[in-house]
């Protein structure tokens, strides 16, 4: 004899599964774009999001992504996601979580409207990166700068707010320096950047200008890195960041890497450290553990051992994009230490950074249902 549910109890059951179940709909500003086109490969099969919704130019909108995008990835851009149509940028008809692949001319303009519209505007733009009530957040070293959001006029009216990643420069030499800091303190930072072509965009740097050669040069890129890197170590007080009492010079270079960038970089310690000490405050630094974010690295920070790693081809892929990697820690006979420091710029440097970002505030409850 078979024994069945009764049918009010087999619905019940259904429910709460389909709740349970349920993703987060997800829409992308700026879809066609290469940090949109690594939005929507990294959010495929994300037990969390779905994309439901992507905007794009005007000249885009009313085209299904197929026609509208030149798909630039190693894998194939999804079935359903080609099949879709971009819809103009408008937050009508928008879904309440909105990942923001913009240049930050654009940015300025759009992304204010969402939030006003009550969308949580998870941001890969530099356009409120440095603004006072905006987080700028790496969830592994500041999570608690998130408490700004709750000063945005548009939360206070709407309910949406706008939260940004930093620059893909910043995230990598962060990420290693973080530990330091927390460990031994920080006073003076020596960072040169070796940025990889993909930091450009498509179509990017002329192939004649960068084919065997270095750009010694990226607009406002030294400036971001500085001011960034400072706003990202530094404290909360009260309703304000102080950066980080740490006087710091970048210089940033475009080289003709497809992608991954890689850091040069010295430091002085406010505490004598050892190379032991410094290793194991890299090795011991995982502040997420135990979150189950589906995006976090296992070991936000990799070292690796060998005298002539990390390098872009062997290593950005560490961490599926998202960890960095520190090798050649050794003495540095003007500050204290010098190392170099690797990281996936248009994944744990652009997209992924942004989905970290949005897994937390999942977490954390601060998502739009």
């Amino acid at each position: 004899m078979e024994i069945g549910f009764h049918p009010i109890v087999r619905f019940l059951y259904t429910e709460m599964f389909n709740t349970m179940n349920k993703k987060h709909s997800i829409g992308i500003l700026g879809a066609t774009g290469m940090v949109g086109q690594r939005f929507i490969q990294l959010l495929e099969d994300h037990p969390w999001f779905e994309v439901t919704w992507l905007a794009a130019s005007d000249r885009s909108s009313g085209k299904t992504y197929a026609e509208a995008a030149r798909w630039r990835l190693d894998t194939p851009c999804p079935e359903r996601i080609a099949a879709m149509k971009i819809a103009p940028a408008d937050p009508s008809g928008a879904p309440k979580i909105i990942f923001a692949a913009l240049d930050s001319e654009i940015a300025l303009e759009l992304e204010p409207k969402f939030a006003a519209a009550g969308c949580a505007v998870v941001s890969n733009s530099s356009a409120f990166r440095m603004a006072p009530s905006v987080p700028l957040v790496i969830p592994e070293v500041n999570a608690g700068h998130l408490h700004l959001i709750e000063q945005q006029s548009w939360r206070k009216s709407s309910g949406g707010y706008i939260v940004t990643n930093p620059n893909c420069s910043a995230i990598g030499l962060v990420l290693a320096l973080k530990p330091l800091e927390e460990a031994f303190g920080l006073e003076q930072i020596f960072v040169t950047t070796m940025q990889a072509v993909s930091g450009a965009g498509y179509p990017g740097v002329p192939s004649l200008d960068i084919l065997g050669n270095v750009v010694p040069y990226i607009k406002n890129e030294e400036e971001k890195l500085e001011t960034e890197t400072l706003k990202l170590l530094g404290r909360l007080v009260g309703e304000v960041v102080e950066p980080l009492a740490a006087r710091m010079s970048a210089h940033c270079n475009r080289v003709s890497v497809e992608d991954g960038h890689t850091e040069s970089v010295s430091i002085k310690l406010r505490k004598k450290a050892t190379r032991e000490e410094v290793l194991a405050a890299w090795q011991e630094f995982n502040p997420l553990a135990g979150m189950g974010l589906p995006t976090a690295p296992a070991q936000p920070v990799v070292w690796v051992a060998q005298e002539d790693r990390p390098q872009p081809r062997l290593d950005r892929n560490r961490g599926r994009g998202m960890s960095a990697t520190t090798g050649r820690l050794r003495p540095c006979g003007l500050l204290d230490w010098k190392f170099t420091v690797l990281s996936h710029n248009t994944i744990r440097g652009a997209a992924g950074a942004a989905i970290l970002n949005a897994e937390l505030l999942h977490s954390l409850k601060k998502l739009p249902e």
